[in-house]
């Protein structure tokens, strides 16, 4: 399995070959970020590439964003569309060395561009960088797509095997609302950060 690390991402990024890259939000994310009611959550969009998402947030009042990528170039691209996001809220680091709490996690596309083996590490950490009442939210394949380079696909019987030991989830269903390229192939997730004793 080829190492995608930070030097991997970066040289997506200066090819411009990240091509899951929707050029904006993903409609199922937008409809859950447009009824959420609370400007105040700390949310945390790991893996975020060009983070259509935080700007979204940003723009619609939320200023407790923080976009998290091994890459420098996807943060460089999110500070020039919006050069007021606060620059201490781009943080380029490797997502399983974060020491910090966010009360919600957008997931869209992070999980899938990880190694498969590395799965059973991103449900734990996203365990620990949750709040006790923290959730994630957000978007999984629902298809096998390639097992050599990201991204890498899954189903979701194979996903709840994988989150139930850290997390209630709440919703795990075919999305109705994907954005054309994606439809019939996404799962909508919303899951709350179990309280182990």
């Amino acid at each position: 399995m080829a190492q995608f690390n930070g030097d991997y991402w970066e040289n997506r990024y200066q090819e411009n070959t990240a091509r899951w890259d929707l050029g904006s939000i993903s409609t199922p994310i937008k409809e859950y970020i447009d009824q959420l009611k609370d400007k105040e959550l700390t949310i945390a969009i790991p893996g975020s590439g060009n983070a259509h998402e935080a700007e979204y947030l940003f723009r619609n009042g939320f200023k407790n964003v923080y976009v998290i990528d091994i890459a420098i170039s996807p943060l460089q691209n999110i500070q020039q569309r919006i050069p007021s996001f606060p620059k201490e809220h781009l943080i380029q680091a490797d997502f399983f060395t974060l020491d910090m709490n966010f009360d919600l996690v957008i997931e869209q596309t992070f999980f899938c561009a990880l190694s498969p083996n590395l799965r059973p590490a991103y449900v734990k950490k996203m365990h620990d960088v949750l709040v006790p009442t923290g959730k994630i939210v957000g978007l999984l394949f629902d298809a096998p797509l390639y097992e050599d380079h990201p991204p890498f696909g899954g189903n979701k019987k194979e996903y709840q095997t994988l989150f139930n030991p850290y997390f209630d989830i709440d919703i795990m269903e075919p999305a109705t609302n994907s954005v054309e390229s994606r439809a019939g192939r996404e799962l909508f997730i919303k899951m709350y950060k179990k309280q182990h004793s």
